[in-house]
């Protein structure tokens, strides 16, 4: 599509975000497998700060002891798929590869950070053990890659813009 109204732009990207919600879900998939995986060798136990944000988010005031399983996955699936539309759509526009999955990590660990803080659940990364950090990284980025490959397989870059190659 080329020269293209904002409008129909946009009505363009509805199908890349719906693919991206798809591939946000197999993504979703992927991290909790490794998960699993990982909490099988380390015996690190599930965490609940993801509910604890929704309940939170939603008017609640969960308790740190608090252990609400199916809000955990409402919050863990909602947030995999949300972030996958986002993904759909850059596939669409172009925003593929490395830099693309680099960047959705960011975003993913930066969503999951600023709704966790915000609402005063989570405590900043910074101040995390290290190996706690590290876990989190791995498996936002296994997220972000297994969605981003997933997506740029469904979602072809039918509106990548040729326009603004270069700073002036």
């Amino acid at each position: 599509m080329d020269a293209v109204s904002g409008t129909s732009r946009a009505r363009a990207l509805l199908p890349a975000a719906g693919r991206g919600v798809l591939a946000g879900l197999l993504g979703v998939a992927v991290m909790t497998a490794a998960e699993k995986v990982e909490q099988s060798i380390t015996h690190r136990p599930n965490s609940y700060v993801p509910a604890r944000t929704l309940l939170t988010l939603l008017g609640r005031h969960p308790s740190d002891d608090a252990r609400p399983t199916g809000w955990n996955h409402a919050m863990h699936w909602g947030t995999g798929a949300v972030l996958g539309a986002l993904r759909g759509v850059w596939a669409a526009v172009g925003l593929r590869g490395p830099q693309a999955h680099v960047a959705h990590t960011i975003v993913r660990l930066s969503t999951d950070q600023t709704l966790e803080n915000t609402t005063g659940v989570g405590a900043p990364p910074m101040i995390w053990p290290r190996d706690e950090r590290a876990v989190d990284v791995l498996h936002k980025a296994i997220y972000s890659l297994a969605t981003g490959l997933i997506a740029e397989r469904m979602v072809p870059p039918y509106l990548q813009s040729r326009r603004g190659l270069t700073s002036h």
